[in-house]
Parts: C-alpha cells; structure tokens; sequence
C-alpha cells in the first residue's frame, strides 16, 4: 500500500521540486515563487483543497493536490484532482492508480459526493486508465477557464 501524507508547512522544501518537475514535464511556466503562493495556503491548512504527499514522508515520490467546491447538480461538496505527479523511475508500478482508487473512498467517507480531473481528450491512453479507475468522460461538458 503506497502511502498518502497530508502536506504541512514543514513539507514545502520536499513538495515544490516535484510540483515543478510536473510543470516542467507538461509545460507549464511558472516561478518558484508562484508556485510557493499556490502550495502555501493548502500546507496550512485552508479548507478550499489539500496536497498529499504520495510515498515516504520524508522522500516522497509524488503528490497529488484536490482543490474543493460545490455542486448542486451533484448534491454537495466536490473535488478536483489539480495535478497528481509520480517521479519517472517509479511510473508503472500502479502507484498512481492505487491513489486515484485510496483517495475518493476517504474522501467520500469525509462528505465528498464526487471527485474531477482533467485530461487530454487526445490521451488515449490515460483517459483508458481513468475510466479503468471509474471516472466517466462528460463528453457534453468542456472545461474552460478564465485567469485573472
């Protein structure tokens, strides 16, 4: 069984080179400072998401954020996986998998009535693994986003 830790302030030196080696894997440009200002808040505690270290805590091998929210169509709270990140020399061994299965049952037994992500529609691969692992596409749904 792979283990999960929820990230706390103390953790912020083992977390921020896997959030940007995942950055630099799929192509985001952000600073380290940026990425600091996003990870912060969750590491103390704030009731909008959280980031589980994946593995060891001291020498984690990956992690996984799930930022919070509300759906009335779903009948309450609902998450999102934002990123989930396992380091290349431990890619699969079913780590990944064994998360995306572990984490919606604790956190359903929380309260949570449904759990998100996003992925490639192009990505034929992963989309197969997360169907696998019961997340269904919304094929009439498309995710858009608005920065401020």
């Amino acid at each position: 069984m792979t283990a999960l830790h929820i990230a706390k302030p103390e953790d912020m030196a083992r977390l921020q080179p896997l959030v940007a080696a995942f950055h630099g894997e799929v192509g985001i440009d952000r600073s380290d400072a940026s990425r600091e200002r996003g990870l912060a808040p969750l590491l103390d505690g704030i009731p909008h998401g959280v980031a589980y270290l994946i593995g060891p805590q001291k020498a984690p091998i990956g992690y996984v954020v799930i930022s919070f929210g509300w759906s009335v169509e779903l009948g309450g709270l609902d998450g999102f996986v934002d990123e989930i990140y396992i380091r290349p020399g431990v890619r699969g061994r079913g780590i990944g998998s064994e998360v995306l299965l572990k984490l919606p049952k604790a956190l359903a037994s929380a309260g949570l009535c449904a759990l998100h992500l996003e992925v490639s529609r192009d990505n034929t691969r992963v989309r197969a693994l997360y169907e696998k692992l019961h997340f269904k596409p919304r094929e009439q749904y498309m995710l858009m986003t608005r920065e401020m």
